[in-house]
C-alpha cells in the first residue's frame, strides 16, 4: 500500500508531537516515559495517524541498535573482567536458574521449544533507561554487569535460533554457528591487542578523543566504531544487535578519560532515535487484537512467568545486594522487550507459534515494560521513605 505525500506529513507532525508531549503525559498518567510512547504509538497506529513507512522502519531499527550501542556504553570490559570470582558464579547459577525454570515450564505445559529460548532472554537496553531515571545504584550496577553477561547469552542463543528457524538443522546453522564464534573469539584478540596498546602507549586514547576537543572527535569515533561493527554483522549475516552491543562497550572500556561520553550519547539516544523505535514498537500492535479470545489472559500468564522466574533466580544475589535490591535486580531483567518481540516475530515468521500467541508476546512485553517500571518505582519510593525515616 502506496502513501501519499500528505500521509507522510502526517506521520512525521504526529511522531514529532508524541516525542515532545510524551514526558508530560507520562508525568500526568503517572506512568515512566517508555511505557507511555509504545502506548501512545499503538493508539495513534490504530486511528491510522502512523502508518508503515519504510523510513520510519529504518530510523525505528536504527533506534534499536542505538539503544543496544547505549546498553554496552554501560559495561566496562575492565570492570567486568575484573569481576569477583563469586559474582561470576551466581550469574552462570542465575542463568542456569531461568533456562531450568523456562524448559520445565515449557515441557509442562506442552508449549514446544521455541518457548525455552523466548523465556529467559535478557536485554539491558531498558536496564541503561532506569540507570537515567535512578542514577548509578550497586544493584543496577550489578544489574548491568549479570545482565550483560546473560545478553551475551542471550544473544549467542538468539543468533543461533534464528538461523535455525530460518534454515532449519543443517549446514546452515553450523555455518552461523562457526561464523558467531570466529567473530567472538576475533572481538577477543581486538580487546586484548587493544588494552596492550593503550597500556604501553596510553598517549594514543587521548590522541584518539582529546580532553579539548572542538570538532566532536569523541562522538565521530564512537559512531565509526558503532557503524563499523554492525557493518561486520551484515557481512557475516548475524544479529545486528550483537554488533551494537559490543560497540557501545568499546567506549568505557578504552576512554575512560572521556567520563561525560557515555552520557553525551545516552542524551541523544533518549532524546530522539530510541523514542521513535518505541513508538513503532507500539504500532506492530493492532488494538483489535486485544478482542482475540483468551489473548489477554495468556499475555498475562507470561508476563508474570517471565517476571516471578527472574525475581525467584535474582535471590541468588541475597548476600551481595539483600533482599530488596536483589528483587530490583530481577525485575530490571524483566524487561527483554526488544529481543523478545524479535524472537517473537522470527518464530512466527518461520510457524513456530501461531498468531495468537505472537500478539500474546507482543502484549506481554508490553505489560512487562509497564508493571515492571510501576513496581520498580513504587519500591524505590518505599525504600526512599524509609530511609527518610531511619535519619
Amino acid at each position: 500500500m502506496t502513501h501519499g505525500v500528505g500521509d507522510n506529513v502526517v506521520l512525521i507532525i504526529t511522531i514529532s508531537l508524541i516525542i515532545i508531549f510524551s514526558p508530560f503525559i507520562a508525568r500526568v498518567v503517572k506512568l515512566p516515559t517508555t511505557p507511555s510512547e509504545i502506548i501512545l504509538g499503538s493508539i495513534f497506529g490504530y486511528i491510522g495517524l502512523i502508518h508503515d513507512e519504510h523510513l520510519f522502519e529504518l530510523v525505528a531499527e536504527f533506534g534499536f541498535l542505538y539503544l543496544m550501542f547505549i546498553a554496552g556504553t554501560e559495561i566496562n570490559l575492565k570492570n567486568v573482567l575484573k569481576t569477583p570470582t563469586n559474582i561470576i558464579k551466581k550469574t552462570v547459577l542465575y542463568l542456569v536458574f531461568l533456562y531450568a525454570f523456562s524448559i520445565a515450564f515449557s515441557l509442562q505445559f506442552e508449549l514446544g521449544n521455541v518457548f525455552m529460548v523466548l523465556l529467559p532472554l535478557i536485554s539491558v537496553g531498558l536496564v541503561a533507561s532506569l540507570s537515567k531515571e535512578y542514577g548509578k545504584t550497586h544493584w543496577l550496577e550489578l544489574s548491568m554487569t549479570v545482565g550483560g553477561i546473560g545478553e551475551v547469552a542471550s544473544i549467542f542463543i538468539l543468533t543461533i535460533t534464528s538461523a535455525a528457524l530460518q534454515s532449519g538443522i543443517g549446514l546452515g546453522l553450523f555455518q552461523t554457528i562457526f561464523a558467531l564464534l570466529v567473530f567472538i573469539f576475533i572481538m577477543f584478540l581486538v580487546f586484548r591487542s587493544m588494552q596492550l596498546v593503550f597500556w604501553w602507549f596510553p598517549a594514543i586514547s587521548t590522541a584518539l578523543m582529546p580532553h579539548e576537543d572542538n570538532k566532536e572527535q569523541d562522538i565521530r569515533l564512537s559512531m565509526g566504531i558503532f557503524f563499523l561493527l554492525i557493518g561486520a554483522m551484515l557481512y557475516l549475516d548475524l544479529e545486528l544487535a550483537f554488533g551494537a552491543f559490543l560497540a557501545g562497550i568499546f567506549i568505557p572500556s578504552f576512554f575512560e578519560h572521556k567520563h561525560e561520553l557515555p552520557e553525551k550519547l545516552s542524551s541523544y539516544g533518549f532524546g530522539f532515535l530510541i523514542p521513535i523505535f518505541f513508538i513503532h514498537i507500539g504500532t506492530a500492535f493492532n488494538l483489535d487484537a486485544l478482542l482475540m479470545d483468551g489473548l489477554v489472559l495468556k499475555a498475562l500468564i507470561i508476563t508474570g512467568i517471565m517476571i516471578l522466574m527472574r525475581v525467584i533466580a535474582s535471590l541468588v544475589f541475597i548476600k551481595n545486594l539483600g533482599f530488596v535490591d536483589s528483587v530490583l535486580m530481577g525485575l530490571s531483567h524483566s524487561m527483554p522487550l526488544t529481543l523478545l518481540i524479535a524472537m517473537a516475530t522470527l518464530a512466527y515468521n518461520a510457524n513456530s507459534i501461531d498468531k495468537l500467541h505472537y500478539f500474546a508476546f507482543i502484549l506481554a512485553a508490553l505489560f512487562q515494560v509497564i508493571s515492571v517500571m510501576i513496581i520498580i518505582k513504587l519500591i524505590n519510593i518505599y525504600k526512599e521513605k524509609k530511609e527518610t525515616k531511619v535519619e
